[in-house]
């Protein structure tokens, strides 16, 4: 293994052993079973041609992917910053966490952009919303972040810091060739992303609010969603990319590193949440996903005779047919999932 030594810098790291390992731990245990049943009701909505369900999926096995690499990242942190591993797999991990990151960021913007074609322009664009099109567009999306991420891991990312740890990952400073792709995944990566999430969403509750057809309850469904949306977006993924580059334009020695490093990295374990808030979005913002979970529910604990359970009303699953015949109360009720 190739390791490059980094300027001696003393950076404290014990913002990884204190809180690193709790987030960690917490986003595994809780992120892995909703996104295997987020993973479970997107294949629901691919069984029925419904495209939105091709977006999800991709979001879900993003998600699912770097929770698979957060045991690494433990043991990581664990070990005080030493990675014992192979700088493959180093890198591996990686992509995992980048691939979290930007394929979240583009899949999120495709459901939004796909409800906005469905709610504002429901017969102009329909020829975008199709099952063939959104496999073309999520084809697009990994291709593009698997090249960007072999552009960025193409150096050494296993380097040794002034304790003679081997550090996964990381610089300090930030290397000269690491400014323009932090300005590239602060403009591409998150500024563009969320102008597109702002006016699509603006147009939905736009719609929304002239619509005399849709429930009182179901628009104040639509706009705490269209919220929560844009909040977990920007608690996410918005002090990640401004600390990154603010980093880009002014850290140019160990001093200034070492200042920024603890919020650097409480801003990068903020990103981590995204795993956790993808599913429990879109499972329990969704009325008839909600009742789903609460037929579940209701069947286990019948199962365990642990309380008599009473029948309730479920809510199908829209077809691509129901769709056809009522496209604005159809997309309400189902296409808001995220």
């Amino acid at each position: 293994m190739e390791v490059n030594n980094t300027q001696d810098c003393t950076i404290d790291h014990n913002i990884h052993q204190m809180l690193s390992p709790v987030i960690y731990i917490l986003v595994f245990v809780v992120g892995l079973p909703a996104n295997c049943l987020s993973l479970y009701y997107a294949y629901l909505q691919v069984k029925v041609k419904n495209e939105l369900g091709i977006y999800l999926c991709n979001l879900t096995i993003a998600d699912l992917l770097y929770i698979f690499s957060l045991p690494f990242w433990l043991q990581y942190v664990l070990q005080h910053d030493n990675w014992t591993y192979n700088e493959l797999l180093c890198k591996i991990c990686g992509i995992l966490l980048y691939e979290n990151i930007y394929i979240s960021v583009g899949f999120l913007c495709c459901i939004s952009i796909d409800r906005y074609l469905a709610l504002v322009h429901p017969f102009r664009f329909q020829q975008c919303r199709t099952m063939k099109a959104a496999i073309v567009v999520s084809t697009v999306i990994w291709t593009k972040e698997m090249v960007t991420c072999w552009l960025v891991f193409k150096h050494g990312e296993v380097t040794k810091d002034s304790e003679s740890h081997l550090v996964c990952f990381e610089h300090y400073p930030i290397k000269n060739w690491e400014h323009n792709i932090n300005f590239y995944r602060f403009t591409a990566g998150f500024l563009f992303p969320f102008c597109l999430l702002i006016f699509s969403y603006y147009g939905i509750l736009r719609v929304v609010r002239k619509s005399h057809g849709t429930q009182k309850k179901r628009k104040i469904q639509i706009k705490r969603l269209v919220s929560s949306t844009i909040l977990i977006f920007l608690i996410c993924f918005g002090p990640y990319h401004v600390l990154l580059l603010i980093r880009s334009l002014f850290e140019k020695s160990c001093e200034f590193a070492a200042r920024i490093f603890n919020i650097y990295h409480f801003s990068l374990l903020l990103t981590t949440f995204n795993c956790v808030a993808d599913p429990i979005l879109y499972c329990f913002s969704s009325e008839n996903t909600y009742q789903d979970f609460a037929k579940i529910g209701g069947s286990c604990l019948k199962c365990l005779r642990c309380i008599p359970t009473e029948n309730k009303e479920s809510y199908p699953l829209n077809t691509p047919e129901t769709r056809k015949k009522d496209n604005e109360q159809a997309d309400l009720n189902t296409g808001l999932v995220k």
